[in-house]
């Protein structure tokens, strides 16, 4: 099951026209990079939860055949919570061992291994970790013989007191049928908050399966701007342009990230920024350190409440990065 029912609020004005994992990366829709890299551990039959603008992830994934695998579409007419998403999927899940991802992420951690283990230490859930060695503000999991005993915010750096990291839930998640024995019927629920909780006080097993590798989240504009540059300095480039896209020989384009149809005119610079559909940059603009779309995309529309502020500037809707 992959996990994209979510608003985006803090993607926001990028998902003023569409919801989080419908975000193009590179020109892949975020939620086509979780289908690859489920179908590339052969898991084939994948679900998809819907809640915001469900439209545009239908848009992104299809039937699924682009991206490997085959879907079944969940519609939330309320958000329900990571807990109730299961609940409201339930006929589709209960009959064997599932995967859960979050749509939000890009990374080749090794599922197999981790299944490998769940089998073996007959877990109820296994939930994919990672170390942490930033610190930053993920949900900390404390493990004792690798069973989870409890969830917590992220310590800081100056209180924790071993040379090892803390470990992070990195949002991948391989569970039993029998956790809808945990699950309430019809209601909000969050898995990490209610549904292990519950079972770890009724002495169910749930492993965490410590996993190296790639782990992006794009949760923020600036993450999304970050790890969409460090995916392309990979294959030794700065910028990006999508369909239809040009930029003038005259103009200054560096670490950047232009969707479709945006057009950078004589003279015009822009850097470490991302420009949505349709946007033109003018001849002698400089744009830096910003998140640009349409104008007429916000128009009217009541920015959320964990999104940056942003201003009109001619045709175009201007978001500063450095808020």
């Amino acid at each position: 099951m992959i996990l994209a029912a979510g608003y985006g609020e803090r993607l926001w004005p990028l998902t003023a026209d569409r919801t989080k994992p419908a975000l193009p990366v590179l020109g892949k829709p975020l939620v086509g990079y979780t289908a690859e890299y489920l179908a590339g551990f052969g898991i084939t039959e994948v679900v998809v939860n819907l809640h915001h603008k469900p439209d545009s992830v239908r848009r992104s994934l299809g039937d699924g055949s682009q991206f490997g695998v085959t879907l079944e579409y969940v519609h939330e007419p309320v958000i329900l919570g990571t807990g109730g998403a299961l609940d409201n999927a339930r006929a589709l899940l209960e009959g064997d061992t599932f995967v859960v991802v979050n749509g939000k992420l890009i990374t080749d951690l090794n599922l197999t291994a981790a299944l490998r283990e769940h089998r073996a230490r007959n877990a109820l859930a296994t939930l994919v970790l990672r170390p942490n060695p930033k610190f930053e503000r993920f949900s900390f999991v404390e493990l004792n013989d690798g069973l989870v005993q409890s969830f917590a915010g992220m310590p800081s750096r100056e209180t924790w007191q071993t040379d090892d990291p803390p470990l992070m839930f990195t949002g991948i998640h391989i569970i039993e049928p029998r956790i809808f024995d945990y699950v309430p019927r019809g209601v909000f629920s969050d898995s990490v908050m209610n549904v292990y909780p519950q079972a770890i006080a009724k002495g169910e097993r749930i492993l965490g399966h410590v996993a190296e590798g790639m782990w992006y989240e794009l949760s923020t504009m600036q993450r999304y701007l970050d790890i969409s540059l460090a995916l392309l300095r990979q294959g030794g480039s700065d910028v990006y342009a999508g369909k239809n896209s040009s930029i003038d020989s005259k103009a200054n384009v560096r670490e950047s990230i232009l969707w479709d149809h945006v057009r950078v005119e004589p003279g015009a610079s822009v850097r470490r920024s991302v420009l949505g559909d349709g946007v033109r940059i003018r001849s002698g603009e400089s744009v830096e350190d910003a998140v640009i779309v349409r104008a007429e995309i916000v128009a009217g529309k009541k920015v959320p409440a964990k999104a940056l502020q942003g201003e009109v500037n001619g045709e175009n809707f201007v978001v500063r990065l450095s808020q």
